[in-house]
């Protein structure tokens, strides 16, 4: 561990799922509709709708990635003849508990010098764009989730130790609000809204559509906010336009064209989603924030946002950057430059994820100060610990 004068607080955890996480509490009419775990052989295959789902290849996680071993790989620090797959280290699942069980989760949070960690889906990021053309199955099968998830996990507990953030689906603008005010009496302190355009139909829609200022105006009155974690947000048809795959798989075989072509496109146009299209304007108090996308789209966002308060007046009678300093906070991936994130957006709005217990995050969460470098104390504080107490501050019954 990195020795820090307080507890820090990482928005960026993960648990992993058990194969009943979306049936356990799953409306029997829609069994064949929603996630089905198929044994084939030694192999367990997740069936979401009616065909298989690669997005995370092993869905029993039995044995499951060491937290870390890909670091170098995301640094770009790879030894001459070494690739992904050799860095890849396994271990089996019943030797890490922590991974699916709270008491032996939130010690290990005690053990690793954290006063509170924020968790994430790991298998569930990508059901929603699974099922995008069945908005009942979605709904129906996020709401079991979030079931399953405040049964073993809880939204928050008395010691704080541990919260995690209910999944909650825009599709069914009325279904979204009857989600939401449910997590909220039960406690939940944030929630997690996948980075993507809302499915629907005759035609997908925006984040910032006004049918979904219910959902918005219902979290922002109750102070709750709201996290945009990295997931399939569908991107990959911009892909397969240039000739790649359509479907993510997780490890499988990657082209970097790919990578170019969607890199963080999806978190890019959601919040630009939520400024251009009048949300901020609209519930000024909604917090959120981008988890596990990086900061590189800020940049990019925040030039393209200028030009066009310019160009269109009309459209932005708020100055859009002052809604993207003011409602958005922002977890950097630990290799990017979180000083030029700090002049773009300001040291109060940058916050600590690890991505702990993934692969590709930090293999001791805490030692991720030794990537905020030029920072003074103060700042680093900021950052490790006091901008995520004011993203999570207390929600209230509204």
């Amino acid at each position: 561990m990195t020795e820090l004068d307080y507890k820090a607080i990482d928005v960026d955890n993960h648990y992993y799922e058990p194969i009943d996480a979306f049936t356990r509490h799953l409306d029997k009419q829609f069994r064949k509709r929603g996630v089905q775990m198929v044994k084939d052989g030694k192999h367990t295959l997740a069936i979401i709708g009616d065909r298989v789902n690669r997005f995370i290849p092993n869905p029993t996680f039995d044995p499951i990635i060491v937290p870390g071993c890909l670091d170098p790989f995301f640094r770009g620090e790879i030894p001459e003849g070494y690739d992904r797959s050799n860095m890849m280290k396994v271990e089996e699942l019943e030797l890490r508990p922590e991974y699916h069980n709270r008491d032996a989760r939130a010690a290990v949070v005690d053990k690793q010098d954290l006063e509170t960690v924020v968790m994430f889906p790991t298998f569930g990021c990508g059901v929603e764009e699974a099922l995008r053309a069945d908005i009942p199955a979605t709904m129906a099968s996020l709401r079991a989730f979030n079931l399953w998830l405040d049964e073993d996990w809880g939204f928050d507990r008395p010691d704080h130790r541990i919260l995690t953030a209910p999944m909650i689906s825009l599709a069914d603008p009325e279904a979204a609000v009857a989600e939401v005010d449910s997590v909220i009496e039960r406690g939940a302190r944030l929630v997690h809204v996948r980075p993507a355009p809302v499915p629907g139909f005759p035609k997908p829609r925006s984040l910032g559509d006004p049918l979904h200022d219910p959902v918005w105006a219902r979290l922002a009155e109750a102070n709750v906010p709201v996290a945009f974690h990295l997931g399939d947000s569908g991107y990959l048809k911009i892909a397969a336009m240039w000739g790649g795959k359509e479907n993510f798989e997780g490890f499988g075989t990657v082209d970097p064209f790919d990578k170019i072509v969607v890199d963080d496109r999806a978190i890019h146009d959601s919040i630009a989603s939520l400024i251009v299209h009048g949300v901020f304007r609209r519930h000024p108090s909604l917090r959120v924030a981008s988890i596990e996308n990086g900061s590189d789209w800020v940049h990019r966002l925040a030039k393209r946002l200028h030009k066009l308060a310019n160009q269109f007046p009309q459209t932005f009678p708020n100055d859009p950057i002052d809604e993207l300093r003011n409602n958005v906070w922002v977890a950097p991936y630990y290799e990017e430059d979180v000083l030029a994130l700090a002049d773009r957006i300001g040291i109060d709005r940058i916050l600590f994820g690890s991505d702990w217990p993934h692969g590709e995050g930090l293999e001791n969460p805490t030692s991720y100060v030794k990537d905020l470098a030029g920072l003074d104390d103060r700042d680093i504080r900021k950052v490790m610990r006091d901008n995520a107490t004011e993203f999570l501050a207390p929600a209230s019954i509204a």
